[in-house]
């Protein structure tokens, strides 16, 4: 147990410190965001599966109970083979740490699911009140699209049930209808990828531990990645181009190409249709896929190789 314990706070240690800094400074992310996402989701899975893994371990052999129940259908070579009888102090301190770090990350993603399920209520509300009335017998807009009068040119995905695309009248008069259906297209590869889940993961971890490097870098590339993501998909259909045009008119109020921090991702977005970066080739995507798919498998390797090699 002690070798496990040691090897699985190396992996964490590991995927949750100097591999996200080298991810945020390489530059293929950019090139692939879907890709890159699915490497930093498997990041996280790893070092949650090593704290799990290590958790169930400690508590295994700090308490008889847990014990007989993890262990409940095992040989007893297999029992043996953990050498849980005698738990080391650091090794009771490491569980009573990893117990209060699952409670604490399960209060902040059901914190986040209600904060989030609160901004909606808040928000379709609001839209409610915004959007015009329709004569008396017609029924209420409920459609998958809403269109708020409003001078100003904007377009957002409203998750939820049902879900719903909000459009002002503002882009329908300054968007073409092929950058119209640029932004269409956009947040329709939001709603199809699920993106806002992603995105309240990304938030309640970085929420509940700020200090720690993966969950910090996760929450922030998570919000540009996903954008960039949307972007490609809308630019693939119709064109680099009209979407960075459709871009610009959307936030031109904003101060799109300022340098702001908040508004400094619109301009490299801007400058990223305009410029569009080469693809990874289809070897590299499938390489990086696989290996990022593998590596959460190292905990569970981690820990069950004792167990596997007394059958053995």
């Amino acid at each position: 147990m002690t070798v496990c314990l040691l090897l699985l706070s190396v992996v964490a240690l590991t995927a949750a410190v100097p591999v996200p800094r080298a991810l945020t400074r390489a530059a293929w992310p950019e090139r692939d965001p879907v890709v890159a996402l699915w490497v930093w989701q498997c990041l996280v899975a790893t070092v949650l599966l090593c704290c799990l893994t290590a958790l169930v371990l400690g508590a295994a052999a700090v308490f008889h109970t847990v014990r007989d129940r993890v262990f409940a259908p095992a040989p007893p070579a297999v029992t043996a083979a953990y050498d849980l009888s005698v738990a080391p102090v650091w090794a009771v301190t490491l569980t009573a740490l990893l117990a209060c770090g699952a409670a604490w990350t399960t209060a902040m993603l059901a914190r986040e699911l209600v904060e989030a399920r609160r901004r909606r209520g808040q928000t379709r509300a609001h839209l409610r009140e915004r959007a015009p009335e329709l004569p008396a017998g017609l029924p209420a807009a409920r459609g998958p699209m809403l269109v708020l009068e409003d001078e100003y040119p904007d377009a957002w995905w409203m998750p939820g049930h049902p879900p719903q695309l909000v459009v002002t009248t503002g882009a329908l008069q300054r968007l073409t209808d092929h950058q119209l259906d640029a932004v269409l297209t956009h947040e329709r590869g939001h709603a199809r990828a699920h993106h806002d889940w992603l995105l309240h993961l990304s938030t309640a971890l970085a929420t509940g531990f700020p200090r720690v490097p993966l969950f910090a870098h996760f929450c922030d590339q998570t919000h540009r990645l996903v954008e960039l993501a949307a972007d490609d998909t809308a630019s693939r259909r119709c064109g680099h181009l009209t979407t960075a045009l459709a871009l610009i008119e959307l936030n031109q109020h904003r101060g799109v190409l300022s340098c702001a921090s908040s508004r400094r991702l619109l301009g490299e977005r801007v400058d990223r249709l305009l410029e569009p970066p080469p693809r990874l080739l289809r070897r590299q995507r499938a390489l990086t896929t696989t290996v990022a798919a593998l590596v959460p498998l190292l905990p569970l390797l981690i820990t069950f190789a004792p167990g596997l090699s007394a059958l053995s």
